[in-house]
């Protein structure tokens, strides 16, 4: 008798599922790397048992409990674009207790995690996603999207005292990558620049800004690739479509976009507005726009993952 025809785990070796974070993280637990954390601090069981590593594999067919409570099936992928203000730490806590800016997110949003990161200092768009694959996709180096941001600073440079800029710095043995750099107006003793950058180091503009004597004094982003802050004033959300979202990622269109949706009961939080033109780019002619929320301040601050470094 024939043996029956292994499975592709059994023949290599490897074991069958995903990685207990990668689960998590898909579920919306929380990124990976919070997700090892959590597991390491004994908040994770897998079948009943509590477990201290993240080295190791679960099916759908293990029962897996966070803090004593059974994760959610995983949701589809979702993205949000955010007017961060000025002031607030992109972080799950602080430890000076600032305000976060999970402090100030609308209710009704789902667990969310930032897409990198802005400064206390520094506003404008910022993404958030309740997929821990989609977060880590872009903010791979790998995806080389431009971010772009208005910078002021406090000078009056010359097109000339830019150019070290655009031809890549090294600063104290830390190589900064070719930037754009556009002068766009002198306004008093402060000047308007364009930056566009494809890295995402700690405070890269603010520290290339003042290796050329240059003061940054005002910071905010302005796009994120094909994504853009559009007319979103600060505090404001506003989710990206999902064939837009699909669209900007090289996926194809499932059905469900192309029906229109069934209406659906008024939120109790933030009232839901349909936001002007503009919050982002490449979207075709006939795309729905995405909805849109002022921010509210959440009814308890919420546990989220410490965001990568980023400008």
């Amino acid at each position: 008798m024939t043996n029956p025809a292994k499975t592709p785990s059994q023949t290599t070796g490897a074991p069958a599922g995903d990685r207990i974070a990668k689960v998590l993280s898909r579920a919306g637990v929380a990124s990976r790397r919070e997700a090892e954390r959590m597991i390491q601090l004994g908040q994770v069981a897998v079948n009943g048992k509590t477990i201290d590593s993240p080295a190791l594999n679960v099916t759908d067919r293990d029962r897996i409990t966070v803090d004593g409570q059974p994760i959610g099936q995983p949701e589809p992928a979702r993205l949000w674009l955010y007017y961060k203000p000025d002031g607030l730490v992109t972080s799950n806590n602080d430890e000076k207790g600032r305000d976060t800016i999970f402090d100030h997110l609308p209710a009704d949003l789902p667990r969310v995690m930032t897409v990198g990161r802005l400064d206390l200092n520094s506003e404008g768009l910022l993404l958030l996603t309740n997929d821990g694959g989609l977060k880590r996709t872009l903010e791979l180096p790998s995806t080389g999207w431009l971010r772009k941001y208005r910078v002021r600073v406090n000078g009056n440079p010359t097109d000339p005292d830019l150019e070290p800029l655009r031809r890549g710095i090294t600063i104290e043995g830390e190589k900064f990558q070719p930037m754009i750099v556009v002068l766009d107006r002198i306004q008093g003793a402060n000047a308007w620049l364009t930056v566009g950058l494809r890295e995402g180091k700690n405070r890269e503009v603010r520290r290339a800004m003042a290796a050329i004597n240059l003061t940054v004094n005002r910071l905010i982003r302005v796009s994120y690739g094909p994504f853009r802050l559009g007319e979103l004033t600060p505090g404001e959300v506003t989710e990206v479509k999902g064939r837009v979202l699909r669209d900007q990622l090289g996926q194809r269109e499932t059905p469900e976009d192309t029906v229109a949706p069934k209406p659906r009961a008024r939120p109790s939080g933030p009232r839901i507005a349909k936001p002007k033109a503009g919050a982002v780019s490449g979207a075709k002619s006939g795309t729905r726009s995405p909805s849109r929320t002022r921010a509210a301040p959440a009814t308890s601050p919420r546990s989220r993952q410490r965001p990568p470094k980023g400008e």
